[in-house]
């Protein structure tokens, strides 16, 4: 079968083989067609003082909370479904030591083989589709664990409203310290609004955790402006080649790698089995995840999740880990109501509201 290798929106056309890639995990991005949303199933998120994740292993920060959101997008370019939207909620001004950004962490064990702070050190491409609502040079943002080292790119947004593809090398670093094991390696950061401290010349790494250059521009500066990102890549090499874009269940597979959503639509379905220890509380409900964690996670739940011991059904009130695994973790359950009965096997099911339990491993 002939090659075809769209030069316009850099993606090969599906099922066929592009003849720029290596096999393997050619883009270190994961989720970069933002097809992926667990958490969210399409809802916007708005940024808060903490990272906070919007589609799956993207995240946005700001020092002031409620300045912009985040969500996902059917609005892309040609051989795309889906971007990211970040919309300024506000005419910000943006203080001295101030920063808000959008970004992915990337484990180290997806990036080992780059030599990063070695003199074998391999130079890497980024690669992206924006459109913005405001002409302008944005800058990107690259920071090792611990921020020790920085390197600050531009790109250049010529017409509004308008996707434009863009590709950035970066030189190798050959000196910092960067994780090769399942903790931070590279922090990849699209800036949208950083004050003077944090601004450097671009095109250079620098022993400093600086986010951006003099005059870039500041999305959240604008109420109402808006960025959208899709077909993020980042590649070994000097070039940019076309997008992998990956089988969609490998996708979700590798976002749940480090989140995984324990979700029922609506009904009385069960997420998991317990063992009754009193009146109102069940333990060890055990949950075995798709995919291998990067380390054992963090349980959570949302919604009006209930207990059933096959006479009573209380409402879950809260749970903690026991005995969390990167393969599977067993949670205890509290609820409210009482009337359990000791020693009985217990069903986890859904609530009258839409439920879940999530597990979170993220960098």
């Amino acid at each position: 079968m002939p090659v075809i290798i769209d030069g316009t929106n850099g993606i090969t056309q599906a099922g066929e083989f592009n003849s720029d890639s290596s096999f393997g995990f050619k883009n270190r991005i994961i989720n970069g067609a933002m097809v992926i949303d667990q958490r969210n199933a399409g809802a916007s998120v708005t940024q808060t003082t903490s990272e906070g994740y919007s589609l799956d292993r993207f995240l946005g920060y700001g020092n002031i909370t409620s300045k912009f959101t985040m969500q996902q997008s059917s609005t892309a370019p040609a051989g795309f479904v889906n971007s990211v939207v970040i919309t300024s909620s506000a005419a910000t001004v943006v203080g001295s030591s101030d920063q808000y950004y959008f970004a992915q962490k990337i484990e180290g064990y997806n990036t080992a083989d780059l030599g990063w702070g070695t003199a074998n050190a391999k130079t890497v491409t980024l690669s992206f589709w924006a459109r913005a609502s405001v002409i302008g040079t944005y800058s990107v943002f690259l920071l090792n664990d611990g921020s020790a080292y920085s390197y600050v790119a531009n790109y250049t947004i010529s017409v509004a409203n308008t996707f434009e593809y863009k590709t950035i090398t970066i030189v190798a670093p050959t000196v910092g310290t960067w994780l090769t094991t399942n903790g931070l390696c590279i922090y990849l950061g699209w800036d949208l609004g950083s004050g003077s401290t944090l601004n450097q010349t671009a095109g250079s790494w620098q022993a400093a955790n600086k986010r951006a250059t003099s005059g870039s521009t500041q999305l959240v500066a604008t109420s109402g402006a808006t960025l959208y990102l899709t077909g993020i890549q980042l590649e070994v090499g000097s070039t940019a080649t076309s997008f992998d874009y990956r089988p969609i269940g490998t996708e979700l597979l590798l976002c749940q790698r480090y989140f995984f959503k324990n979700s029922i639509d609506s009904g009385n379905g069960t997420y998991m089995i317990g063992v009754v220890v009193s009146s109102t509380a069940v333990n060890r409900c055990y949950n075995r995840f798709p995919a291998t964690m990067r380390s054992a996670p963090t349980a959570s739940f949302s919604g009006s999740p209930r207990l059933w011991d096959g006479t009573v059904d209380p409402t879950v009130t809260s749970i903690s880990n026991n005995a969390s695994q990167t393969w599977g973790s067993g949670i205890n359950i509290e609820a409210t109501g009482g009337g359990l009965t000791t020693g009985r096997a217990c069903l986890v099911i859904d609530g009258s509201s839409a439920s879940s339990f999530s597990f979170s491993a993220e960098l």
